[in-house]
């Protein structure tokens, strides 16, 4: 059994709590929708110091200083009462309560029982994330919006966190990270700009927005039993896939992207062999940033959460009756789908008739449903707060999720991790024998 020791927690607030000037940010539907979702959990490994002189204290202090560019983070959640029309509603209150900072040992874990081999998670590595088993509504009691962990192992060191999605999105927090870090190596902040921030979209939306009290009552958890697993797809891999999809369409007009591809091998393969009947239906949901969709557009630094979750919806039957051209196809479309008016729609019909998504065995959010989450256009590897960039990216526990694909940039260039979390009762064959055969050494 590998012990992950807690040495401290502590609160880590802004120094200068009141430069922002924006004391509330009010929650869209996006945000809003997001309120039973466990908080995203990311990790990266790196190499041990060879000094760990102070590195605690550079981390901590260099956090401060980053929550005063990305003061959203140090806020808190807040929920009010409306007891004229029996509704409650949320906003973000910018007062500089801060993060949490958990300093952890694991001084018998090395990197080589991190990354164990042909991509096998190891069983220890919730232990690694701050944040397990916290959904966004927990911030109205005693969670904070963002909270990281800094664990120190043999050879190596696992700076990992957890944040509220309805604060932001991947986009946003890894720009945070990449301030962190930067700030934690050299000190300097006078190369980063004031916080944008996402304005309210649309005007017939009153602020802040009225949700039924009866949308708000927590539903009995339902444990999900899951495995995990990473799979590597090398340059070459990815584009083998790509170039076999594009043939597949044979379209001038039409063509599928390096992740498109992956992702229909991965929902083929994963429903191939996950025992469903045919007239079963099966979704595919993949995150879209939308800052450049929108009309007029938003800057693409702008910070919040941006993005709209994609759903491509067919048969088991259907689905594998075509090829992966197809496959990628269907993603290919629902994410150009989502556009201004899409994304307006969502929010005035929400508004009208609030149903917030549960999640858990049973939910809308688990059934029969892969849900593609990061990016791999995300720059994890460039971040290096002192002593080194990162050797590896991790995803934390996918609570209350069955079906989970967490995208990273692969070590090497133009390659793709795929950290999987697959339920068991459905899928497990799959991480072991299936995709394992078809990747492994590839």
């Amino acid at each position: 059994m590998v012990e992950v020791n807690v040495i401290s927690s502590s609160i880590v607030r802004p120094e200068n709590i009141n430069k922002s000037g924006r004391a509330k940010i009010h929650l869209t539907p996006h945000d809003l929708d997001l309120l039973y979702l466990f908080y995203p959990q990311r990790g990266l490994l790196f190499p041990k110091p060879e000094s760990e002189t102070h590195i605690i204290s550079r981390l901590m202090a260099s956090l401060s200083t980053a929550l005063e560019i990305y003061f959203p983070f140090a806020g808190r959640l807040v929920k009010v009462n409306n007891q004229e029309d029996d509704t409650v509603s949320f906003y973000i209150d910018c007062d500089g309560s801060g993060a949490k900072f958990v300093h952890a040992k694991a001084e018998a874990v090395s990197v080589n029982d991190f990354l164990q081999p042909h991509g096998s998670a190891p069983d220890f590595i919730a232990h690694f994330f701050p944040t397990n088993n916290v959904v966004s509504c927990d911030a109205l009691v005693s969670e904070p919006l963002l909270a990281l962990q800094f664990t120190e192992m043999k050879d190596g060191v696992f700076i990992s966190f957890g944040y509220n999605h309805m604060m932001a999105d991947g986009i946003s927090f890894w720009r945070f990270f990449h301030t962190w870090s930067k700030i934690c190596l050299d000190g300097s902040v006078s190369n980063f700009q004031p916080l944008v921030l996402k304005d309210r979209f649309l005007e017939i939306i009153d602020y802040p927005i009225h949700i039924p009290v009866s949308e708000v009552e927590m539903l009995p958890s339902c444990e999900i039993l899951t495995k995990e697993r990473v799979f590597h797809f090398s340059k070459k891999k990815i584009s083998d896939l790509k170039a076999k999809a594009n043939d597949e369409i044979a379209s001038i007009e039409l063509k599928v992207s390096s992740l498109q591809a992956v992702v229909a091998y991965l929902w083929l393969s994963i429903i191939r062999h996950s025992g469903l009947n045919r007239e079963e239906e099966t979704q595919c949901k993949v995150a879209a940033d939308m800052r450049q969709r929108l009309n007029p557009p938003l800057e693409k630094e702008c910070f919040g959460n941006v993005t709209d979750l994609t759903t491509a919806t067919t048969t088991v039957g259907e689905l594998l009756d075509h090829g992966l051209g197809w496959t990628a196809l269907q993603i290919s479309k629902t994410v150009r789908s989502q556009t201004n008016q899409s994304y307006k729609s969502f929010e005035e019909n929400w508004v009208r008739n609030v149903k917030i998504p549960k999640t858990g065995g049973g939910s809308r959010i688990a059934d029969n449903s892969l849900i593609v989450a990061s990016s791999p256009r995300f720059e994890v590897y460039d971040h290096d707060f002192g002593w080194g960039k990162p050797i590896a990216a991790r995803a934390g526990p996918a609570n209350g999720i069955g079906g989970l694909l967490v995208m990273f940039r692969g070590l090497e260039e133009g390659s793709i991790d795929v950290h999987a979390t697959l339920n068991t009762s459905l899928w497990s064959d799959v991480l072991v024998n299936v995709l394992g055969n078809d990747l492994i050494g590839k």
